[in-house]
């Protein structure tokens, strides 16, 4: 009577965690199919590699996947459209998880299985990304085999490598200091110093370029925006991941979008980051100067609420949350008219909108701010009246005196 247990798909990345479950699960009774989502962090070297990894731990089956323009249709377009981040720092450059699981429980589907497993820990928010995912999408069983090994094993890590080294599979020196996750959206660097609450070292720099080589002459480039979302970038009409691309490699040569994040993570923990993501930042730059001008002041006071929402929806794990999808249909409906085109310029490892174009911004052909008028003064005058009478009417009626000082 034969043993084996349903088959599992792993998502994989081809580190060590992931490369631990395999072996770990196979032992248990399951064949294991590994997807790897390029979620644009690696080049074909490393894609070859993590197949070849997958198929030396005794993968049944890997499959790749691109991830890219669900990325770009599923995170970045509401993201810059919502023109929030997350504690008004952070780009949820780690929202790829969820096409990750996504596209894992496709294959699932495909292949006939409710198993899916993940290589999460039990330490960070990535397990409540990965697990809500899986229960907003369906009736699947998680497989979590480092979380389930922390409670017999200490450090885990050590455990991870020295059960693989056993089993004959060699296990990748890992001399660098930080913990560095790179996708379309950008890099994340955290570890050592970082951790501390120290300054950065040299090594976390990325993407951007270190200001010590920052080129003397600004960079000029024009992005054009349909209901929202960009199509062009200097007047090439380019897939929204390759205007991504383009626009991390461009701005980050000048040093834009390099932070810090300290924030509340979803399990209680100050969490401590270096991120990099110029693309991000000089869509959601470009994107707030055209929006700013077109939509009206009560669109552009109110849908700031709606879209910090989304973000921590999206941050927290809910990113197949009801409220979530109807937030972000609120969003879109307000880029009904956002069409035009934003010229953007490097100063300083920033990058300013000096130039907006568009036949929708809301101005007055007879009236320019501080400038000129198409009304009488007597009208300003009434207005202003009218406009404060209620405060007026409080300090009239209720004056509010000085509180005397103790002499």
């Amino acid at each position: 009577m034969s043993t084996r247990k349903p088959p599992v798909v792993l998502a994989f990345s081809g580190g060590l965690d992931t490369s631990f479950c395999v072996p770990y699960l196979r032992e248990r009774g399951h064949d294991v199919i590994t997807l790897f989502v390029d979620t644009g962090g690696v080049d074909p070297a490393e894609r070859a590699y993590i197949e070849a990894r997958a198929r030396e731990l005794g993968a049944v089956e890997h499959v790749t996947h691109d991830g890219a323009q669900a990325i770009w249709d599923s995170v970045v377009v509401p993201l810059v459209i919502g023109g929030q981040l997350y504690q008004d720092v952070y780009p949820l450059l780690v929202s790829d998880r969820y096409i990750i699981v996504e596209q894992s429980l496709a294959l699932a589907d495909a292949r006939g299985t409710r198993l899916f497993a993940h290589g999460c820990t039990g330490m960070g928010n990535d397990q409540v990304r990965f697990d809500q995912t899986v229960r907003s999408l369906g009736d699947y069983d998680i497989l979590a085999p480092i979380r389930d090994i922390q409670a017999e094993h200490a450090p885990v890590r050590a455990y991870e490598a020295a059960f693989l080294q056993a089993r004959g599979f060699p296990v990748r020196a890992k001399t660098a200091r930080y913990s560095i996750n790179v996708n379309l959206l950008g890099v994340t660097a955290s570890g050592s110093e970082i951790d501390e609450f120290e300054a950065p070292g040299d090594e976390t720099w990325q993407l951007c370029a270190h200001p010590s080589t920052w080129p003397r002459e600004p960079l000029r480039l024009t992005l054009d925006f349909e209901h929202g979302e960009a199509v062009r970038l200097d007047g090439e009409a380019l897939p929204g991941p390759e205007i991504l691309r383009r626009l991390n490699t461009m701005l980050g040569a000048h040093g834009v979008g390099r932070g810090i994040y300290t924030g509340d993570t979803t399990i209680g923990l100050k969490g401590r980051i270096v991120f990099e993501a110029p693309g991000i930042i000089g869509l959601m730059t470009a994107h707030r100067a055209l929006e700013e001008a077109i939509l009206t002041s009560h669109q552009n006071s109110f849908k700031p609420q709606v879209a910090r929402k989304w973000v921590d929806l999206v941050y927290r794990g809910f990113f197949f949350e009801p409220l979530k999808r109807d937030l972000e249909a609120f969003l879109r409906a307000s880029q009904r008219v956002v069409h035009g085109s934003v010229t953007l310029e490097t100063h300083g490892g920033a990058v300013l909108p000096v130039a907006v174009r568009s036949p929708h911004i809301l101005r007055n052909q007879h009236a320019v701010y501080a400038q000129s008028a198409d009304w009488s003064a007597a009208e300003a005058e009434g207005f202003i009246r009218l406009h404060g009478m209620s405060s007026t009417l409080s300090a009239r009626v209720n004056p509010v005196r000085p509180v005397p000082k103790d002499s």
